[in-house]
């Protein structure tokens, strides 16, 4: 993007590991898919700064509403809150870190981390399977910033619904992506009239994402280069503001 005198890049998890969206400075977007977050880490230049729609930071104790930034994040979202997830304490994410082979393995590793994520809240609460389902991403980049101290002042969480909120002057997007688990086309085009209005082309958004992401992956991805952007240039800001820390003095807060 013109001015932004680093690399950015905006990062999303898909099923072939993480889609990302960069531009080097002077460069037009491209994207790319790596199948961990340490292979694109290690692929990007060493001052790149990365925006990544996944949960970064886990306290040891979680209030109502999860970590502290969802509570915040939700209410600016209306009726499309629920893509925040709650997302419970470290111990409950590290509790089941066994890959599963049946659905039946799945559920009960479900059960027994929601038992500790119970144990570990107040008010007492479970998790979601939809939160319980990205757990193996967090631990990809919360392993990164736990060895790599250094990475933290590169690596920063938003969401990509919060994001189009943001970037739509305080307005959450009217359309979903998704309807009962299928792509909503109204929806979709209004994300990509949002992310050409910030400067993309229309081409680039309109081109299908590559092999192993979905185009829902691929836009929030595009999204997040704008939030990687907005940091870079000060105009960011986080919720909570300042951002809170874990017991590893990784910061928790969403960026947008």
């Amino acid at each position: 993007m013109a001015g932004i005198p680093l690399s950015i890049v905006g990062v999303d998890g898909c099923k072939g590991g993480w889609i990302a969206v960069s531009a080097d400075p002077g460069h037009a977007p491209a994207v790319r898919i790596y199948a961990t977050f340490a292979a694109l880490v290690a692929d990007l230049p060493a001052n790149a700064l990365i925006a990544v729609d996944m949960p970064i930071g886990l306290p040891d104790f979680t209030g109502e509403g999860g970590r502290g930034p969802e509570s915040l994040a939700r209410p600016l979202l209306k009726e499309r809150q629920s893509s925040v997830f709650s997302i419970p304490s470290r111990s409950a994410v590290y509790a089941e870190t066994a890959p599963f082979t049946t659905v039946d393995e799945w559920y009960a590793a479900h059960r027994r981390a929601s038992a500790v994520a119970r144990q570990t809240s107040e008010p007492p609460r479970g998790i979601s399977i939809q939160a319980f389902g990205i757990f193996s991403k967090i631990r990809e980049i919360d392993a990164l910033l736990v060895a790599e101290p250094a990475l933290r002042t590169r690596i920063y969480e938003s969401h990509p619904e919060v994001a189009f909120c943001r970037l739509n002057n305080g307005e959450p997007m009217s359309l979903p992506k998704k309807i009962k688990g299928a792509v909503n086309p109204a929806g979709m085009a209004q994300r990509k009239a949002l992310l050409c209005r910030y400067g993309y082309a229309q081409a680039f958004v309109d081109q299908s994402p590559p092999p192993g992401a979905a185009l829902d992956d691929f836009l929030d991805a595009a999204a997040m280069m704008l939030i990687a952007a907005r940091i870079v240039l000060g105009e960011a800001r986080s919720l909570p503001d300042p951002p809170l820390l874990d017991r590893h003095g990784i910061s928790v807060a969403i960026w947008v």
